[in-house]
């Protein structure tokens, strides 16, 4: 048989005392009332099989105003993509020598 096995089997059990913890973020983080019912209610509203109509991506409050925004970036991003070909192939923009 294994050693530590013979020493645990020997060794006298001792009284464990279990208190509670003082968790003040833990607990709110780990009681936080669970809303999912709720988002998938307005997701589900309607059926699944809408399409283009009323696409799910657009349910929800808020929807709107982040895809605007994230539009908005792209649209600077390829804005700034085709000024910078631009510049490159016309050779303008340099930095003075």
């Amino acid at each position: 048989m294994i050693a530590s096995r013979l020493i645990t089997r020997a060794a006298p059990r001792a009284k464990v005392v279990t208190t509670q913890q003082r968790r003040g973020f833990l607990d709110y983080i780990t009681n936080y009332p669970d809303k999912i019912n709720e988002i998938k209610k307005i997701q589900m509203k309607g059926g699944t099989c809408q399409g283009e109509a009323n696409p799910t991506w657009l349910k929800q409050e808020g929807d709107n105003i982040t895809n605007y925004v994230g539009m908005f970036l792209c649209f600077v991003g390829f804005a700034q993509l085709a000024t910078g070909h631009y510049k490159l192939a016309t050779g303008s923009g340099k930095m003075p020598e």
